[in-house]
């Protein structure tokens, strides 16, 4: 209550000389003003000219002004309701008693608590003459939620202490309900707008569109692309508790059906939600939901060697794959590494092996992965391969060539789950390694040629996938790694992988520029464990083979390869011509 509203006050009640009292004076001047009467002599008068309300209001407070009178001490309980809705102007004269020091005795404690309840008495008095009885409800609501620091300043005596207590729980309840309301209005804003956990739901009269892609998981969220392995504006949102519920795996593909946006709602209503949500979910991988909870795990399954072979050889002039299938048998779920210098032919082999693999496998998924690499070598592997191109140009940022990488062999990952047999063809991994050392961050642990020590980890991960599972199935993949190529970081690249194929392929720049292709050096080629992929005959006569070119060097080795089958209209011939003619014919017996 200010100075020029107490000194009013004083003068109603009759005190002299106001003008030259402090704020504590008057109130002790009115207060004494009022002991020798009944409490409230001077107010009938005003409380006649109020509302009814308003004048009940006003004599709850009244009756709590002469703390000393015990008989008045039973009209704090009458007084309680009213007492919440007048806390609110009460603040301002509380603040200022309790600034006064506390009494250390009963008497001086009443005493304070009666000189806080007659300023409390006054303000509102004053406040009432203004306020209008369509207010009053909407006052005493208001009144309420600032009870606890004024009951808090003002708590003097047990009575007043016990109903401000009771009041402070009312509202740090009402507050902690407040606060629950808020936090779930903002989840309620956060999963509504931005798709956190919740699925969308679908209505009788939505009209659908059905979608197809591969389902990418990441951290807190999974998308359907829609259009490749690279994300794209028309990608479909998918909620995680679909995901978790349906037991979806990165690398899906799924079926399912969006809800078309009525008229108007495109225009406003998906603002923040920029990727429509996947409101149904039709098929995994070609079967029925239910069906993919149930599978096994990619990483459960016991890899074995390869023990089936992969025929490559085409036709009698296809001398490449003839080649391969004489030094570098490939078998269902083998890891080769292709390691070729620049200009040495990599990619035409690549082509080669991938045209032999769907004509005479066919029962093989075959998924061509290219890294980093020129747009007109992805054009040119699009029309020259029966088979799934996944593409990064080297255009585009090294974060796209790692997520396309992932996904692929994550794709693979779940068709062998399946007992497919999958076929993938990578060039080249060197590039790959390239690119998760420019998308990581770093780690601190530098190699090297400026080669991060956690870059190399996910390219293994990558040709780690390759194996034979045991119960059905597999995973093959060839990869080409560039050498010299007077980087140091691709030599700490190429390193890494050197131990982790079990087949390798190498290839020479020098037979290269010398135009002999394929370039294939013969002596540092081969597959581990070969002899679970030939026969024993054809075993016997491949190691005779190789006895007789170890003896001549690189050049002279392809050369003499190239001219005897050039010779012969297949292997099988040439086998058979080789088992006659080279010597070293009694070796046989040792194996």
């Amino acid at each position: 209550m200010v100075l020029p509203e107490l000194r009013a006050l004083a003068t109603k009640v009759g005190v002299k000389g106001t003008s030259g009292m402090r704020k504590g004076e008057l109130i002790a001047a009115i207060r004494t003003a009022r002991e020798p009467g009944n409490g409230g002599g001077s107010q009938p008068g005003r409380t006649d000219g109020r509302t009814g309300e308003g004048a009940e209001r006003t004599r709850g407070g009244r009756q709590q002004v002469p703390a000393e009178a015990p008989q008045r001490e039973a009209a704090n309980e009458g007084g309680e309701t009213t007492q919440r809705a007048d806390r609110e102007p009460a603040q301002d004269a509380g603040r200022e008693a309790s600034r006064e020091p506390k009494a250390d005795n009963r008497s001086d404690a009443r005493s304070a608590e009666a000189t806080t309840k007659a300023s409390a008495a006054a303000e509102t008095a004053t406040n009432a003459e203004t306020t209008k009885n369509a207010e009053t409800t909407k006052n005493a609501e208001t009144a309420k939620n600032a009870g606890s620091s004024g009951s808090a300043e003002t708590s003097g005596s047990n009575d007043g202490g016990n109903q401000q207590n009771r009041d402070d729980d009312g509202e740090g309840r009402g507050g902690r309900r407040g606060r629950r309301f808020r936090d779930r209005r903002r989840r309620g804003e956060r999963t509504g707008g931005e798709g956190g956990a919740g699925e969308a739901e679908l209505r009788e009269d939505d009209v659908v569109q059905p979608v197809a892609g591969i389902l990418d998981v990441l951290d807190n969220y999974a998308f359907v692309r829609t259009s490749g392995y690279l994300a794209g504006p028309n990608d479909v949102y998918v909620s995680m508790n679909m995901v978790r519920k349906n037991g979806l795996r990165r690398g899906d593909a799924v079926t399912g059906a969006v809800r078309i946006p009525r008229e108007g709602e495109s225009a406003g209503q998906n603002q923040r939600q920029k990727f429509n949500p996947l409101v149904r979910l039709d098929t995994v991988n070609g079967g029925p939901v239910e069906a993919a909870r149930n599978r096994p795990e990619f990483g459960k399954l016991t890899p074995l060697y390869p023990n089936q072979r992969l025929r490559l050889e085409t036709t009698p002039e296809r001398l490449t794959t003839r080649v391969i299938d004489l030094i570098m048998p490939i078998g269902k779920g083998q890891r080769a590494l292709i390691v070729s210098p620049p200009k040495a032919g990599k990619t035409t082999i690549l082509q080669d092996i991938a045209n032999a693999i769907t004509r005479n496998n066919p029962e093989c998924h075959l998924m061509v992965v290219l890294v980093d690499e020129r747009p007109e070598e992805v054009t040119d592997m699009q029309r020259s391969v029966k088979g799934e191109v996944i593409a990064s140009t080297f255009d585009r940022p090294p974060s796209d060539h790692t997520s396309v990488a992932e996904l692929a062999i994550e794709r693979a990952k779940r068709l062998v789950e399946q007992g497919r047999d999958v076929v993938v063809l990578l060039d080249s991994i060197t590039r790959l390694g390239r690119a998760y050392n420019n998308a990581s961050p770093a780690s601190g642990r530098i190699l090297s040629g400026g080669v991060d020590s956690t870059a190399l980890y996910p390219p293994k991960r990558f040709l780690g996938a390759a194996r034979n599972i045991e119960d059905g199935g597999s995973l093959t993949i060839i990869a080409t790694a560039m050498v010299e190529t007077g980087s140091t970081g691709d030599t700490v690249i190429f390193e890494e992988f050197k131990g982790t194929g079990n087949a390798e392929l190498k290839l020479d720049r020098k037979i290269a520029e010398r135009r002999v292709f394929p370039a294939v050096d013969v002596n540092p080629s081969g597959t581990r464990k070969d002899e679970l992929l030939l026969s024993p005959d054809e075993f016997a006569i491949v190691h005779k083979l190789r006895r007789v070119l170890s003896g001549l060097d690189s050049h002279q080795a392809i050369d003499l390869l190239m001219s005897q089958l050039r010779k012969t209209k297949n292997n099988y011939e040439f086998l058979v011509q080789v088992s006659k003619t080279a010597p070293g014919g009694a070796m046989d017996s040792d194996y």
